[in-house]
């Protein structure tokens, strides 16, 4: 009988020491907690999975209402002022007299709860003031005619991440909001993630991703909100593409998070700018999942002077490396093929019948990316670091003519994803043809998805040849293009140093990398007649017609390698966004890249 007791004793303490274990691999926070001052273990720290996590394997991974954690709030401006005191206590004397007694009293508890739905059910149909347009727009292939145009979408069940970085930028958010609702409505609010990034705001910022919380909050949308200060006091001192690259990552870091505690990946994420309409950002991610595609962008297009030009210059390159200049929205009725965006005849030609067509680099607005190809695989956002500090007396640097291009941090990220996929090719190749550099990488056939099946390499497009300069450059100063004043129209021509050393292996020979325009995603600013900007762009209502134009080609059927040379506009000097930039015609050789890579290592 002791002997009985002795064992029942000794299962009982087993079984306690068990489960002190489990409570302590669940529940404890993660050892970075107490080396980060800007997470707390309770609810703004995403913790590793535990035990209980991996057992169970929840269907929603993003789940906010069972992990707590996955709804932050980093940064809030709580600056003390003349009213804090007076709001608080209002506050608190509302919550304790009205709210409380109503929420947990027995009488009211189920009306309360009712009130709760309402307001979720009120919050779904939030469209904002210009997005609130978007179903009644002129939208071709019949984006709005069939409301379950993209219920496949939802039925994959993937994870999008939504990254946002926003700086004085309170006349978008509103709109950007209902965006990303009418997103949560569509796809599941447990299928997203939103990290949006406050950078140093001077305005309303601040307020409204308050609102922002409140509403992510109760439709149970993940989310982390983080207000950071500017890199730099002095606006003499900041260089913007440094700028760039610093939030851009400071707002992918969830994402990392999520990967390396808790082994969760996304599908695609999609970095929301301006005012873009849900419907096309979700075609957007088909075109970008149909093609396998790094990056598909948008076209951003702003009103200037009367009409609509296309505004991200500062940023895109169509695949011969040319910049987009000059380029109406009604291009396509008045001089198809001449004036319209991508120079190269491909591009220009997909792009007039309102197909996505290959670039070189681009980010026009809304955009998607493949994190599987891009931050996954190691690509991170960076700018150039010997540019010259205005702020100071010391002399500008001596800078060689073929020194690297001081621009902006997505044409960075744009070369560095031809590079990554070019090691990616290398990696695929016979360990012999990878020592020698003799054997070529050879561009995958888009059937068969091989990419050790080499097909015969076509005869790359002659590039575009320099314009003669106009006098007046018509669409300067205009949505985002204030950046680009003072600049010549025409294309600055290659030097002598701009050759490519005969000795290194082309471009045309590395694997591409999928990187797309899409010109039916249009993002707009404030101000501009959405429905005349898509009467330009898409012409009257005929979309019967032209659905099946298009049905079936929105795929690409053949890709080009990277250009020998682009455009290089560049800000040489900090001073932030409005420092003045050049221009120069710049070599870029994937060879070279590659062995600086390892030269690196």
């Amino acid at each position: 009988m002791a002997f009985m007791r002795r064992r029942t004793f000794f299962r009982i303490l087993s079984l306690l020491a068990v489960s002190l274990l489990v409570r302590l691999l669940v529940a404890a926070p993660s050892p970075a907690s107490s080396v980060s001052s800007l997470y707390t273990a309770d609810s703004q720290e995403i913790r590793k999975q535990g035990v209980l996590d991996l057992v169970t394997r929840s269907d929603k991974p993003l789940d906010a209402r069972k992990h707590k954690f996955l709804q932050a709030r980093m940064g809030r401006d709580e600056r003390p002022d003349l009213f804090t005191d007076m709001i608080r206590d209002g506050l608190v004397d509302y919550w304790e007299r009205y709210q409380k007694p109503y929420i947990v009293g027995h009488d009211t508890a189920h009306m309360d709860e009712q009130t709760v739905f309402s307001a979720i059910e009120q919050l779904l149909t939030l469209n904002g003031w210009v997005a609130a347009l978007c179903p009644t727009l002129t939208r071709p292939f019949g984006q709005n005619k069939y409301e379950d145009a993209y219920e496949d979408l939802a039925k994959q069940d993937y994870l999008y991440y939504i990254g946002m970085v926003i700086h004085s930028a309170d006349h978008f958010l509103v709109d950007q909001l209902a965006v990303i609702v009418q997103l949560a409505k569509r796809l599941g609010p447990s299928n997203l993630f939103v990290s949006m990034l406050d950078y140093d705001s001077s305005d309303s910022t601040s307020t409204l991703t308050d609102l922002c919380e409140a509403v992510l909050t109760l439709l149970g949308v993940p989310f982390r909100i983080r207000r950071v200060p500017g890199m730099t006091e002095d606006p003499l001192a900041a260089y913007y593409p440094l700028e760039e690259a610093h939030t851009r990552n400071l707002a992918l870091e969830p994402l990392h998070e999520l990967y390396e505690r808790r082994n969760i990946k996304f599908h695609r994420v999609i970095w929301l700018k301006g005012f873009t309409c849900p419907n096309d950002i979700l075609e957007t991610i088909k075109i970008s999942v149909v093609n396998e595609a790094a990056m598909v962008c948008g076209m951003d297009w702003a009103e200037h002077n009367g009409f609509f030009i296309f505004s991200d210059r500062w940023r895109t390159r169509d695949i011969n490396g040319d910049q987009f200049r000059q380029s109406k929205s009604s291009s396509i009725s008045t001089s198809p093929l001449t004036s319209v965006p991508p120079r190269d005849a491909v591009g220009a030609q997909r792009y007039t019948q309102h197909l996505p067509f290959q670039v070189f680099c681009c980010e026009s607005g809304t955009h998607v990316v493949d994190p599987a190809q891009s931050y996954y695989a190691g690509v991170v956002y960076r700018s150039g670091t010997d540019f010259h500090n205005a702020s100071t007396p010391t002399s500008p640097l001596t800078r060689e003519p073929e020194a690297k291009c001081l621009d902006s941090a997505q044409a960075w990220f744009c070369r560095d994803l031809w590079v990554a996929k070019a090691r990616e090719g290398l990696h695929a190749i016979a360990p012999e043809a990878e020592a020698h550099q003799s054997t070529r990488v050879k561009r995958a056939d888009d059937d068969n998805d091989d990419s050790s099946v080499p097909i015969v390499d076509e005869e790359p497009l002659a590039p575009r040849q320099p314009q003669a300069a106009q006098q007046e450059d018509l669409d300067a100063n205009a949505g985002s293009d204030y950046d680009a004043t003072d600049l010549p129209l025409a294309d600055p021509p290659p030097s002598e140093a701009d050759e490519i050393d005969r000795f290194t292996i082309p471009n045309m020979d590395f694997l591409p990398a999928r990187i797309l325009v899409n010109p039916r995603c249009v993002t707009t600013y404030a101000g501009v007649s959405h429905t005349q900007l898509a009467l330009d762009l898409f012409g009257p209502p005929d979309s019967d017609e032209r659905e099946g134009m298009v049905k079936g080609k929105d795929v690409l059927e053949q890709w080009q390698g990277a250009p020998d040379t682009f455009v290089c506009q560049e800000q040489q000097h900090t001073g932030g966004r409005r420092a003045a930039k050049t221009q120069r015609r710049l070599s870029f050789s994937i060879h070279k890249e590659l062995e600086e890579v390892l030269e690196s290592s």
